[in-house]
């Protein structure tokens, strides 16, 4: 349609529409349930909080338990690791000192001498890698004071 000037008739202004999207991300991480989901536990199931924590803590102990057994196991390895070595060591030295009196020197000396090596080995050894774990671990705390 056409208006007397002969021109067209005006055009409404654009409407412009805006979008806005929110999206929100919360996120939770341990043993237990977040808060705010714990204390909805006690509406679906009677005292279920208390039964989430209970459990947690039951597990807590037992994992806790399981450690010290297992530390206390590798405490009493290698006492007895250090034991054999030391009666194998003995029975080593003592057998080259026999062979040297029953006039075989060469062999009683090589005896003495390869038993000694091997605990001396056995000792740098030891010592070098208990420095290289005192160095990972500082390491470590270090980079996590740093975080």
């Amino acid at each position: 349609m056409t208006n007397r000037s002969g021109n067209h008739p005006p055009t409404p202004p654009p409407t412009s529409t805006a979008i806005t999207t929110l999206t929100q991300s919360v996120s939770f991480s341990g043993p237990l349930p977040h808060p705010n989901l714990l204390a909805k536990y006690n509406e679906v199931i009677p005292d279920g909080a208390n039964r989430i924590m209970a459990m947690a803590e039951r597990q807590s102990a037992h994992r806790v338990s399981l450690e010290a057994k297992v530390v206390a196991g590798n405490v009493a390895s290698q006492a007895r690791g250090s034991h054999y070595a030391f009666i194998i060591c003995l029975v080593t030295i003592v057998g080259g000192f026999v062979l040297i009196e029953t006039g075989k020197s060469i062999y009683g000396i090589s005896a003495i001498i390869l038993s000694l090596a091997t605990l001396a080995g056995v000792f740098v050894i030891a010592k070098k890698e208990q420095k290289k774990e005192r160095v990972e671990k500082s390491t470590a705390l270090e980079k996590r004071g740093r975080a």
